[in-house]
C-alpha cells in the first residue's frame, strides 16, 4: 500500500527504495547467502497487474504504464546487482524469469512478425537487459514509433549495460501460440497494448492441462535451453520452476493415503528428456528445480491446483508423499531414469 502511494513500479522512487532494500539484505545476510536473485517472474507485475488485470493492482489496458514498469524493474535489478558487487561480499547474483516461448500460427510474414514482437515484449524485454545489458532493438523501435517509449536517461542505460547477471533462472510452464492481430483485436483496446501486434491463438493440436488451461509442450524446454545457449553466450542457467497443477487429486488417492499421480511423472519425464537433449548438445544448464515440494497456496487459486510431490491435507496439515515424490527421489539418487521407447 505504501509503495502504491508512490505509484508502484511506475515510479523511479520505488526503484531507489528497492536498491536500498537490496543493500540492507546484502549487509545483513551477505556473509551467509552466496547466491542471490534480484527478481522472480518480474513480467508478472506488468502483465498481470497492468495489461490484463488478474493480479493486484488489477488494472487492464495500461500498455504504456506496463512498458515503463518493465524498464523500471530492469533498472532496479541492475542497481541491486551494482550494490551487491560494491558490497564486497562473496557470491553470485542473477535473476529468475518466467519464459513463455512464442510460436507463430503459420510461416506467414504477419504471424512470424507477431510472434517475434510478442516474444520481444514478454521475454526478451527482461532477458536481453539481464544478460546482454541492452533492450531488444525491435521492441524499442515499436515503442518509439507508437509514442510509448519509457522515460529513461543515458546514465540509467549505462548502468543497466554495466551490471548484468552472473546466472539465469528460468521458470517454464507453457508456451504462447501467437497470430497476427486483426482490426477487431486492436479495437478492443483504447490505448497502446502489445495486442495491437500479436494475440494468443489456440493451437488445435495443443495438449491442455484442463485444470489450469495451460498447454503442455515439453519441447519448449529444449527451445529455451538452445536459445540461451545460442543467443545469450551460453550463460550458466538452471530451471527454477517447472511443474503441473491438478485439481481434485483426491480421486487418485490409494487406500494407504498416497496419490497415484502418474500424469505428473509423465510430465516431468517429458520435460527432462528435452532438457537432457539440450545439455547433451552443450547447453550450460546446471540444475532443475520442480514446482514444488509440497502442495502450496496460490494468489489466485488458493489450494485449488496441487503441484507438490507431497500432498497436504488441509484438514489437519498432514503430509503424504505422492507416487511422483518417490519417483523423483529415485531419479535424484540414480541421477537419471530410463527413457521408454515411444510406440
Amino acid at each position: 500500500e505504501l509503495l502504491e502511494k508512490y505509484g508502484g513500479w511506475e515510479s523511479k522512487h520505488v526503484v531507489d527504495l528497492f536498491e536500498k532494500f537490496a543493500k540492507t539484505a546484502f549487509s545483513l545476510f551477505g556473509d551467509d547467502v552466496k547466491y542471490w536473485t534480484t527478481f522472480n517472474e518480474p513480467m508478472v507485475i506488468p502483465e498481470a497487474g497492468y495489461l490484463y488485470g488478474f493480479h493486484y493492482p488489477k488494472y487492464s489496458g495500461k500498455g504504456k504504464e506496463a512498458a515503463q514498469i518493465v524498464y523500471n524493474i530492469n533498472l532496479a535489478s541492475a542497481k541491486a546487482i551494482r550494490a551487491f558487487r560494491e558490497s564486497g561480499k562473496d557470491g553470485e547474483i542473477g535473476i529468475i524469469l518466467n519464459l513463455t516461448p512464442a510460436y507463430p500460427r503459420s510461416d506467414s510474414r504477419e504471424d512470424t512478425e507477431a510472434a517475434r514482437l510478442v516474444d520481444g515484449f514478454f521475454n526478451r524485454s527482461y532477458l536481453d537487459p539481464a544478460v546482454k545489458g541492452e533492450f531488444p532493438k525491435d521492441v524499442v523501435e515499436v515503442l518509439e514509433k507508437d509514442g510509448v517509449l519509457p522515460a529513461w536517461t543515458q546514465e540509467e542505460l549505462d548502468l543497466i549495460r554495466n551490471n548484468t547477471v552472473d546466472f539465469l533462472g528460468v521458470n517454464y510452464y507453457h508456451p504462447k501460440r501467437v497470430r497476427a492481430a486483426e482490426q477487431a483485436d486492436r479495437e478492443q483496446w483504447k490505448d497502446w497494448m502489445p495486442d495491437w501486434y500479436g494475440v494468443e491463438w489456440e493451437w488445435p493440436e495443443a495438449r491442455i492441462n484442463p485444470y489450469r488451461g495451460w498447454e503442455i509442450y515439453p519441447k519448449a524446454m529444449y527451445d529455451i535451453a538452445k536459445n540461451v545457449q545460442d543467443n545469450y553466450g551460453n550463460i550458466k542457467w538452471f530451471v527454477s520452476e517447472n511443474g503441473m497443477g491438478v485439481e481434485g487429486e483426491e480421486k487418485y488417492r490409494k487406500a494407504d493415503g498416497s496419490i497415484e499421480d502418474d500424469y505428473r511423472i509423465d510430465f516431468y519425464k517429458e520435460h527432462l528428456e528435452q532438457l537432457h537433449k539440450a545439455i547433451e548438445e552443450g547447453s550450460n544448464c546446471i540444475g532443475y528445480h520442480p514446482w514444488t515440494a509440497m502442495d502450496c497456496w496460490s494468489w489466485n487459486n488458493a489450494y485449488k491446483n496441487r503441484y507438490g510431490f507431497i500432498a497436504v491435507d488441509l484438514n489437519d496439515q498432514s503430509r503424504t508423499i505422492k507416487k511422483s515424490g518417490r519417483w523423483f527421489r529415485e531419479v535424484s539418487d540414480s541421477n537419471g531414469f530410463t527413457i521408454e521407447e515411444k510406440k
